[in-house]
């Protein structure tokens, strides 16, 4: 009598958060034996290094996640918390693949598409450098180096630069349309604002910024984005594409500019109209919401070259089908 086949493992690194709880639920389904390692309620814990190793040894998808929200004020002791939380927890599992003696066949680490240049008139692919200069540009680059250091002969890495997911639940887009509903759903103007240095490099080789803090957008800053389906469809697509290694932008393939974003959430609510945002405006919001304005007039336009070469087909390529779906109508 044949011995029954091995349940697959998966060991996802913070996967409390909103994107790894929708993984975790994919992989169940999937039928893999889902671990988790975290700070509490999970099955190992950061600080146990012996019990990461003993999840990652013999598991067939390692993902990791981890890292201190950026949707908060940039004070220091938020952007050294924000690097840390991402380079330790890569180290930590960097450590445990190099140790197991049975190594995960892939390893998906989190990144983002932060690090391409501020661009309003050409996208972004994973064949372009990463070429921004301060503080979330720097978090990314150390991000990726701690995940590609050293070799893992028998581990494929992937860097998931992840751009804005949206989903049902997701705090960004349940802000955006509570925005929408309001009546405050214009378009976000970037414009001049007092100098200050929240957005200065970090880590061990910190770059400063090398272009004026604001853009005369207009409203024309580029979002790139993706629908949270597409996100879990893409990690099952690349953990079962053994091609594919390296970074690989989580975006769709139809970026939008701020104007078009808010007048898709508006017109999925019904708002009859939406107040714009002037950054003069916008900057005291930001400050009183504890978040930094850089998230929303940041023009970040990358497309995901590999995920089509390799030929993944978006569940949701267009933005106004996405938010369709996940306002239910």
């Amino acid at each position: 009598m044949s011995a029954a086949p091995r349940q697959r493992r998966a060991v996802i690194g913070g996967g409390s958060g909103y994107l790894g709880t929708a993984l975790r639920d994919a992989l169940r389904v999937d039928g893999f034996d889902v671990r988790t390692i975290g700070r509490s309620g999970a099955d190992a814990r950061w600080d146990d290094p012996a019990g990461i190793l003993r999840l990652v040894d013999g598991a067939d998808l390692l993902i990791g996640l981890a890292g201190r929200r950026i949707d908060c004020r940039y004070t220091d002791r938020n952007r050294e918390e924000i690097l840390r939380s991402r380079v330790r927890t890569t180290a930590a599992l960097h450590r445990a693949v190099t140790a197991a003696a049975r190594p995960p066949a892939v390893w998906m680490n989190g990144s983002s598409a932060t690090a391409y240049r501020y661009s309003l008139d050409t996208p972004r692919t994973e064949a372009d450098p990463l070429e921004e200069k301060g503080f979330s540009p720097d978090v990314t680059r150390e991000w990726e180096a701690a995940l590609f250091a050293g070799e893992t002969p028998g581990t494929r890495r992937i860097a998931l630069r992840t751009s804005l997911v949206l989903g049902r639940g997701a705090p960004v887009m349940e802000l955006l349309l509570r925005l929408a509903r309001l009546g405050l759903g214009g378009p976000q103007y970037d414009g001049w604002w007092f100098p200050h240095r929240r957005y200065r490099g970090i880590g061990a080789h910190p770059t400063d910024p090398d272009r004026p803090d604001y853009e005369h957008s207009r409203g024309r800053q580029r979002l790139s984005w993706m629908h949270e389906q597409d996100f879990v469809q893409a990690v099952r697509f690349l953990r079962d594409h053994d091609e594919v290694a390296g970074p690989v932008n989580m975006a769709s393939p139809h970026a939008v500019t701020n104007i078009e974003l808010m007048r898709t959430l508006r017109r999925a609510v019904h708002a009859p109209f939406g107040l714009p945002a002037p950054r003069f405006v916008l900057e005291p919001g930001m400050a009183v919401l504890r978040t930094e304005s850089e998230l929303i007039l940041k023009s970040r336009w990358v497309l995901p070259q590999v995920l089509e070469d390799a030929g993944y087909l978006f569940r949701f390529p267009e933005l106004d089908g996405a938010v369709r779906a996940i306002v239910g109508r």
